[in-house]
């Protein structure tokens, strides 16, 4: 490991001596890390990334984009450290590839042996802004259920900002486009910084697709910090959104995610967690 990633390895284990895992009081909630918030350090060193996270008290991760290079038997690897650790894989962030073609096959394949719930469209990429173009995208998530569902996973799909902002086209949000033209068998990974970042309320948008928000990203937004404030410490009203994910959205498992922060990002996660668990005793 270098220099820095062993630091922040030190500093995140020392914090988590007495952090306890944790879980939504009166649900079956999980709390999990998104990896890309310690992707440099997991790019360093994946095992010692994952036990650090684990003793943060972290019950789960999301693998991102780089583990659809991994081979089965990579994953086999992986798959077995995370179960010593006590992880679990709660859902994997793709391309638009792993949606079409052979690639369904590979995301298959290596999201049942990571034990993984969700396969997540991380981005469309890039593409014409049309209600037409959007489409296509709910047609390649919507074509993939089948197969995804036949191997007890369900397809997903992440938003970002531009998702959440009206087309020049008709006006339609892009997400809503997507909600529109897929069965409930498709996952609305709601990122809450990224639509509270552009001013859409994320409590009224769970209650718009009841049983349809399975996985949230919590991460934070604030006019002074923007994504560098860390989670909890921002716009977004998590006590509302815990409570109405939970009634009415059918959340599975909360998210961690951080962009970025002034901290090191092991110390950065484990702030994040620490106020996760105050925050979760008001729900």
């Amino acid at each position: 490991m270098q220099p820095f990633s062993r630091r922040s390895l030190l500093s995140a284990t020392a914090l988590a001596a007495t952090t306890p895992l944790i879980r939504a009081a009166n649900s079956k909630v999980v709390v999990g890390l998104e990896l890309f918030s310690v992707r440099k350090e997991l790019a360093e060193d994946l095992n010692g990334t994952l036990a650090a996270v684990a003793k943060m008290g972290y019950q789960g991760v999301e693998f991102f984009s780089p583990y659809f290079a991994w081979t089965p038997e990579k994953a086999k690897e992986v798959r077995k450290y995370i179960d010593g650790l006590g992880l679990k894989c709660l859902s994997t962030h793709n391309s638009r590839s792993a949606f079409t073609g052979d690639g369904i096959d590979k995301a298959v394949e290596l999201n049942t042996i990571l034990g993984s719930r969700f396969i997540v469209m991380a981005s469309a990429g890039r593409m014409d802004q049309t209600e037409a173009a959007w489409k296509g995208v709910a047609d390649s998530l919507q074509g993939a259920v089948a197969k995804f569902k036949a191997a007890k996973m369900l397809p997903g799909f992440h938003n970002h900002e531009l998702e959440f902002k009206p087309l020049a086209e008709g006006g339609k949000r892009p997400i809503e486009i997507i909600a529109a033209n897929t069965s409930k068998d498709v996952v609305l990974q709601l990122d809450v910084g990224t639509c509270v970042e552009v001013g859409y309320d994320p409590v009224a948008w769970i209650k718009q697709n009841p049983g349809r928000i399975k996985s949230i990203h919590c991460k934070d937004w604030s006019k002074e910090k923007g994504f560098q404030a860390l989670f909890a410490e921002g716009a977004a009203p998590w006590v509302q959104i815990f409570k109405t994910a939970q009634k009415v959205g059918g959340v599975e498992h909360y998210l961690i995610e951080q962009e970025g922060s002034p901290f090191p990002p092991f110390e950065t996660a484990q702030k994040c967690l620490n106020n996760y668990k105050s925050l979760i005793k008001k729900v």
